[in-house]
């Protein structure tokens, strides 16, 4: 396993990925797949500024990849990213989710405009909470049913963590 910047041709097995979690899971309220061109305007919005994407390869396939995103608009807001990871489903349980959290923190900390990471998990995600827990990543609150998806009302847990 390694972890590089993600480029362009690492963009079908992301969409894949995310694609994935989409239609089978909650950990994006997104309700419909994303399209490849929305896909490359969110590679585009990456990789520059303090919003890096990274890949982690195995086998020599992109098996997951973590991102660090504008957080809001707001210029205020800019020292604030959002933190997201994703792992294809048949690597999981392999600690990837991990090595790409360690490696995330690690490029944030040396990152001197970045003073706070946020990541909204939704709530029941026992493993990310626990992934996030273990980071040092700090609870900040529940924002209830705030989403609709698969029929039932979700809510998003906020954590944060202070890189500086």
């Amino acid at each position: 396993m390694h972890i590089r910047k993600a480029q362009e041709k690492d963009l079908p097995a992301l969409l894949e990925i995310y694609n994935y979690e989409v239609v089978n899971g909650c950990a994006t309220l997104d309700l419909n797949p994303r399209t490849m061109e929305e896909w490359q305007a969110w590679y585009k919005a990456h990789n520059v500024d303090n919003h890096p994407l990274y890949v982690c390869i195995v086998d020599g396939k992109a098996a997951g990849y973590a991102s660090l995103s504008q957080y809001r608009l707001k210029e205020a807001y800019r020292s604030t990213v959002e933190l997201s990871i994703y792992v294809a489903p048949n690597h999981r349980r392999e600690g990837l989710a991990a090595a790409m959290m360690e490696f995330l923190i690690n490029e944030a900390k040396a990152d001197p405009s970045i003073h706070c990471v946020v990541s909204v998990i939704t709530s029941g995600n026992e493993a990310s909470r626990a992934l996030h827990e273990k980071f040092g990543f700090e609870f900040c609150g529940t924002i209830r049913e705030v989403g609709r998806k698969f029929g039932r009302y979700i809510g998003i847990d906020n954590y944060c963590l202070i890189v500086e």
